[in-house]
């Protein structure tokens, strides 16, 4: 049974960083891409950030880039998003995913084959 468990999430103040991290059992972790989405009150759920099975390689969604690190750790099948200057728009739920889509880009919902319950990141201006 594949699980995905996010944590990590929280409340900061603009201009505030959080590290949120996502442990993952039940699956060959180095097999996987892995993405972060995220989803705000009334909205859809959109692509934040991904890193590919070896993670030398990221993208981002272009509202995130210079501000938002992914990272992974093979070793403790975990992966990280580290989130910097943060903003109002950026508070959300956020999720982790996996995606054993053979795509240069996992950006789409439907790329992914398991998702994580969530954590909800907070920021008050």
């Amino acid at each position: 049974q594949v699980q995905l468990v996010e944590g990590g999430g929280g409340l900061v103040q603009a201009g505030g960083s959080l590290r949120l991290s996502c442990a993952g059992s039940g699956l060959t972790f180095s097999s996987y891409t892995m993405g972060w989405f995220r989803q705000a009150p009334g909205k859809e759920r959109e692509f934040v950030a991904a890193i590919r099975r070896s993670g030398a390689s990221t993208y981002y969604a272009d509202s995130v880039k210079g501000r938002f690190t992914i990272a992974r750790d093979n070793a403790k099948n975990t992966v990280y998003l580290h989130m910097n200057s943060l903003k109002p728009e950026d508070a959300a739920n956020y999720y982790c995913a996996a995606s054993k889509a053979l795509i240069a880009y996992a950006v789409e919902t439907g790329h992914y084959d398991y998702w994580g319950q969530g954590t909800q990141v907070t920021v008050s201006s």
